[in-house]
């Protein structure tokens, strides 16, 4: 039976892509950095384990618990809105930290095993802003478009052990607590000179109905990594599917 080690399983995408594993008989490995029995239904194949990627300890302990695995799926992420001009950069290593070095972390963590093993698959969970620039989103965006870069370069290293490396791209998700963490680090970060630029962003998202569901991405990140031939970036969303297609 395979098993996935998911990172980010609080909420969100990544709890429902925990929730896809385990319906499709996998050992699923949910990594927390809190965490919550109560978020998934009790199950033989489910191990909760507690998981902060910016901390080595951390990542050494959750890879020791885990034991063998077959997919890491690197799902967990903050969010950052906000004017470069009124963004600290205690906000914008933080955002990096997780997003971007803790991504790199766990997948050199994981990578002797599948390595010596010749087999593994690695799914980086992206954004779909990398697709097209979008205003107040300046440090996000470049953490997640490192994270783009590292996973293609990564994927050449690793064809010769039979590793493979793919991203998936959500786009917006309704309200999560993914969106609300991200507001906490808004304060301050948009000065008075660029309120009218953010009234009019805010009310670009408002307006637009197209949004990414948790399921998209569960299903995207199911094939990202059973799927072989799966294309290196998957969008997932429908807002993700519209972005993706316009730089084709």
């Amino acid at each position: 039976m395979n098993t996935v080690l998911i990172t980010g399983c609080s909420s969100g995408f990544g709890l429902e892509t925990a929730r896809h594993f385990l319906e499709r008989d996998w050992n699923v490995i949910a990594a927390m950095r809190t965490p919550r029995a109560d978020v998934l239904p009790p199950s033989p194949r489910l191990r909760i384990v507690a998981l902060d990627v910016t901390s080595a300890d951390s990542i050494a302990s959750a890879i020791g618990a885990a034991g063998p695995i077959d997919v890491l799926v690197n799902n967990a992420g903050i969010g950052m809105l906000g004017a470069l001009e009124g963004t600290t950069m205690t906000s914008a290593r933080e955002v990096f930290e997780t997003n971007t070095l803790g991504t790199i972390a766990m997948t050199q963590a994981v990578l002797p095993r599948f390595r010596q093993r010749r087999s593994g698959a690695i799914v980086n969970v992206s954004s779909s802003v990398t697709c097209e620039p979008l205003p107040l989103l300046s440090v996000y965006t470049a953490s997640k478009a490192a994270v783009n870069a590292f996973t293609e370069s990564l994927a050449l290293e690793l064809a010769p052990f039979g590793i493979h490396a793919r991203l998936v791209l959500p786009g917006r998700a309704p309200q999560t607590r993914f969106g609300e963490n991200a507001r906490a680090r808004m304060e301050g970060a948009i000065p008075d000179a660029y309120a009218d630029l953010a009234q009019r962003v805010f009310a670009g998202r408002s307006a637009s109905a197209a949004v990414t569901l948790a399921q998209d991405v569960a299903d995207a990140v199911w094939r990202a990594a059973t799927d072989p031939a799966a294309p290196m970036r998957i969008a997932a969303g429908a807002d993700a599917l519209a972005l993706a297609g316009s730089q084709r």
